[in-house]
């Protein structure tokens, strides 16, 4: 096994999280090739776990504290640790001690750039992001946030934990019409998806339904809205994990609209 950084040439599996054979992941778009390009410049951190062949079993994306979607000083945070786990395209790649290995790179990376630690979230239900594994690696629990656990490891005596951002803005309603409100930050290939079947299921209703796009990629809109991706109808946030399908979307809106013209 080889720990490197990203380089150009794997850029695009990267933009997918390594799902290159998946026609789903194609509705993402473009978001997050250019969420990298964003990115670079503010500090993002991307580390690559390659097996012996030279083939990529999984990532590890982390950024300064400052540039996430949590609050906080001198610490660098998780965005998103995966190891490839499906039978199609390269295979699977788990329970070899990638996972692992890319976190304890991470952490050499940050401490030799001057973070005071480093955080991550997890989820407290046995799915993507276990709040478990990163215990099981040294991490503690910062702050809660319904199941997201955000967890943290201090290198300095004087590091600060971090903490959920809980103001969050809701949006204004579009008189005459239904208000589909989509927040997108391009970090997360899955959010991106829900984004676009959010725009998609919306233009399906002409103008009985106004969409309004927001890129949360920068620091003052997402302190903004308090949450990097989202998708409200009428006020009503769908819940994004896992991302809501087209049909799911789709229904929510139609839902609002025969209330509008009834």
């Amino acid at each position: 096994m080889q720990i490197v950084s990203l380089s150009p040439e794997h850029e695009s599996q990267f933009c997918v999280c390594l799902e290159d054979w998946s026609d789903e992941l194609k509705e993402s778009g473009d978001h997050k090739a250019r969420w990298l390009e964003k990115m670079r410049p503010r500090g993002l951190r991307v580390k690559l776990a390659l097996d012996d062949r030279g083939v990529i079993g999984g990532m590890i994306q982390y950024v300064p504290i400052e540039e996430a979607f949590v609050a906080g000083h001198g610490l660098y945070v998780i965005q998103c640790v995966w190891v490839h786990g499906h039978k199609q395209g390269r295979g699977n790649f788990q329970k070899k001690g990638m996972g692992a290995a890319l976190l304890a790179a991470a952490e050499q990376d940050a401490r030799e750039l001057g973070a005071k630690g480093m955080a991550a979230w997890g989820m407290a239900l046995p799915v993507f992001m276990r709040a478990s594994w990163f215990k099981k690696h040294g991490y503690r629990k910062a702050d809660a946030l319904g199941m997201q656990v955000l967890l943290w490891k201090p290198f300095a005596a004087d590091a600060e934990p971090p903490r959920w951002i809980r103001d969050k803005k809701r949006p204004e309603p579009e008189p005459g019409k239904v208000a589909v409100t989509a927040l997108v930050n391009g970090w997360c290939p899955a959010m991106n998806m829900a984004f676009e079947r959010a725009k998609r299921a919306a233009a399906g209703f002409g103008d009985k339904v106004a969409f309004r796009a927001v890129d949360t990629s920068g620091r003052s809109a997402f302190e903004e809205w308090g949450e990097p991706d989202a998708i409200f109808v009428d006020g009503r946030s769908i819940r994004m994990g896992p991302p809501p399908s087209y049909e799911k979307i789709r229904k929510a809106i139609a839902k609002r609209v025969k209330k509008l013209v009834g």
